[in-house]
């Protein structure tokens, strides 16, 4: 297996993928909330838009499947993809209960 190829697989773009939408939840609330995680998201429930917080958490998902896509590792950016819908599904399952 070549080593730049070494990487292309659903899995390397499923696990950074599903990461990168938590890690962008956790410096929104270190940059813009002085309480916990459990308030911030408790606040944003209440308000009725956590699921619009959600769906902006995964637009660092775009430059990832870009950076697969540009290294032609084409299986890892349909991780990408595929961790991306998850988010999505997260966020429908918020917006609608």
């Amino acid at each position: 297996m070549k080593a730049e190829k070494r990487f292309d697989t659903i899995l390397y773009g499923l696990i950074p993928g599903i990461l990168l939408p938590v890690i962008a939840m956790l410096v929104l609330w270190k940059v813009k909330y002085d309480g916990s995680v459990m308030e911030f998201l408790g606040k944003f429930q209440q308000a009725g838009i956590l699921s619009k917080i959600v769906s902006l958490s995964a637009v660092p998902n775009l430059l990832l499947f870009f950076l697969f896509i540009w290294t032609n590792r084409s299986f890892a950016a349909r991780g990408v993809i595929f961790a991306t819908i998850l988010v999505a599904l997260v966020m429908l399952v918020l917006k609608f209960t």
